[in-house]
Parts: structure tokens; sequence; C-alpha cells
């Protein structure tokens, strides 16, 4: 599946040099609701956070010609730099064509800097009594005040090191106090698609 990936920044300041930011690690798969999905990463190699990250798909066919468009979004609110973010884009698509084309391109704003204080602490994955793939773990609170709304991202791969699936819970209680630890787990849905994960991982963020 070709791939054209092209930079839409939305705001006029300093923008990260083309190649900083990136998709990786992308691919196609149908869910267990029937329904195509498209799963990979934004790569931020630039020096600045990034949020309200949009990532834009056009399908097409083996003659060219445009099958869908979709706008999906990442997982994860902020991307920090040096990190990578997962993204699910579910399209309307219930059949997958051994010649169907994907074009992925993304628009994103510039954030504030931001410290990344919340910590994975420990994370282990499991199999529960019916056979579905868990993530669990601990996470700790190292900023200063309460973190509040705090969202846990699980993103699974292949032994390619592709996209399997991407996953994403808020925390209950929706709060960690400074110094804190709070135990989390992470259902995968994607059934089928956890059949063939080797690898994973976690990011936890809070507002």
């Amino acid at each position: 599946m070709k791939k054209l990936l092209f930079l839409i920044p939305l705001l006029f300041l300093i923008h990260p040099a083309f190649g900083e930011i990136s998709v990786q690690n992308d691919q196609t798969y149908i869910g267990d609701d029937g329904m195509l999905h498209i799963v990979g990463e934004i790569q931020n190699n630039s020096k600045a956070p990034l949020n309200k990250i949009k990532i834009l798909a056009v399908l097409t066919d083996e003659n060219g010609n445009v099958i869908d468009k979709i706008n999906g979004g990442m997982m994860s609110n902020i991307l920090m730099p040096g990190m990578k973010g997962g993204f699910d884009i579910i399209t309307n698509e219930r059949n997958l064509d051994e010649n169907l084309s994907y074009d992925l391109g993304f628009e994103y704003k510039l954030a504030a800097p931001k410290s990344q204080v919340i910590e994975i602490v420990s994370s282990e994955m499991k199999r529960n009594q019916l056979n579905n793939l868990v993530i669990s773990g601990t996470m700790e609170n190292n900023g200063d005040i309460t973190a509040n709304m705090i969202n846990v991202v699980a993103t699974l791969y292949d032994r390619d090191g592709k996209v399997l699936t991407v996953s994403k819970i808020q925390t209950q209680p929706d709060f960690l106090r400074a110094g804190e630890e709070s135990h989390f787990l992470v259902p995968i849905y994607e059934k089928n698609q956890s059949l063939s994960v080797v690898d994973y991982t976690i990011i936890a963020e809070s507002d």
C-alpha cells in the first residue's frame, strides 16, 4: 500500500523542519466491528510539543479513483518532543481489496512547553478469564500539583514493528495527587489483532 506523507502546519510560527514529524508503522486491518481501520504512529523528532493533531486519510482504488476521505485524530492530546503517539482511523469501508491504496497526511498546532509528569512505573500484558488481552500497571504523578483527567494509551505492535491496534482509557478516579501512585487497566478491544502482538508501549497524560 503506497503512502504519501505531507505536512500542513496550522500556525505561522517557527515550525519543525520537514521530516522531523512523520507517520510511521502504519497499516490497515478489518476490525471486530467489520470496519476498515488505519492504524499507525506520529513521530515527533522536533524540539516542540504538538497538539490538536489530525490525521487525514484518502483511500483510492487501483485506478486512482477516490473511495473515501477520512479525518481522524491521535489518541493522546499532546505529542512531546522525541515521543510517538498512536492513531486509529475508522473508515466506512468493510472490504479490503489487494489493490486498495491510502495516502496519509496530518495537521498540527505547536503547543506550549509542558513537563511529562505522569510516569508509568510498571506494566504487564496478560489474558483475563475470557482470554481477552489486558494491560495493567502502576503510574505515578511526579509533578507538584494534582493531575486531572488522566488518559492512558496503549499501542500494540506485531513482529515487524507495525502498529496492530491502539486502545485508550480515562482512569477512575480521574485525578492523581502529587507524589502518589495509582493502578490502571487498559482492555484491548480488538481480539483478532491482539493475537499477533509481540510488544507494546504505554503512555499517560493529564490535562
